[in-house]
């Protein structure tokens, strides 16, 4: 039984839906099944009063559509996720910005995402691989206190995985070399050095998800800002990457 707050809340998103909306996103690749077209920004000010709110989270997963669906990823606690609703909602993850919003808002933040990273990475339906580079991502951005241990057996794993050549996995694990490889000098050098073994070894996806990292990792911007933190970030602001 759908609570009256799930009730109201779906209604809201009839009244906000956009057909453009729901056009621009086909064009992009967003499945628009189940799609009432309403903006990102309109979704985080209906989540903003209910934020914490686990089960309501859950409810709104479970009507189905879209944009309830990105709201749960926005309301959801944490500490509530637990691994069993982590594996049962990516499961049905039908498009590429669900599947990130699940993994860079919600997930990343529980103490199983670097479990879940490793597992989903090596899975082979679409979303669910694409998950666990999407929290690869989440992971090296967010999470400042990762030592460089972890992404370099994460690098392990991207080197595996550089093969597939479907679209929404290939651009994820190319995302997720460039994240590792920007976090300092150190972590740039092997990303560097995975980018070249995945553009000799790994096919045609491999050397697209090569040049697409190695544009990144090389940039004169990102080596300057990679220097300054090496050097102790002695004086002045970090230069922009």
């Amino acid at each position: 039984m759908i609570s009256p707050t799930v009730d109201a809340i779906v209604a809201e998103l009839q009244q906000r839906g956009s057909d453009a909306i729901r056009r621009g996103r086909v064009r992009i690749g967003i499945n628009p099944r189940y799609s009432y077209g309403v903006s990102i920004p309109e979704l985080r000010f209906l989540a903003r009063p209910r934020l914490g709110d686990h089960a309501l989270a859950l409810a709104l997963w479970d009507t189905g559509i879209h944009e309830a669906r990105i709201m749960a990823t926005l309301i959801d606690r944490p500490d509530d996720v637990i691994p069993a609703q982590m594996d049962a909602w990516i499961a049905v993850c039908d498009s590429w910005n669900l599947v990130d919003h699940c993994c860079s808002i919600l997930f990343d933040r529980t103490p199983y995402a670097r479990q879940k990273a490793a597992e989903w990475s090596g899975r082979d339906e679409e979303f669910v691989k694409r998950g666990g580079f999407s929290l690869l991502v989440a992971l090296a951005a967010h999470d400042s206190g990762l030592p460089d241990d972890v992404f370099l057996g994460f690098l392990a794993i991207i080197e595996r995985e550089a093969r597939d050549e479907r679209s929404f996995v290939k651009k994820a694990v190319a995302w997720a070399l460039k994240q590792i490889g920007k976090r300092n000098a150190a972590l740039n050098a092997a990303a560097i050095g995975s980018a070249l073994r995945i553009r000799k070894n790994g096919g045609r996806a491999g050397r697209w998800i090569a040049s697409s990292a190695l544009r990144d990792l090389l940039d004169e911007r990102l080596q300057t800002r990679l220097r300054w933190l090496r050097a102790g970030a002695s004086s002045g602001p970090a230069p922009s990457a």
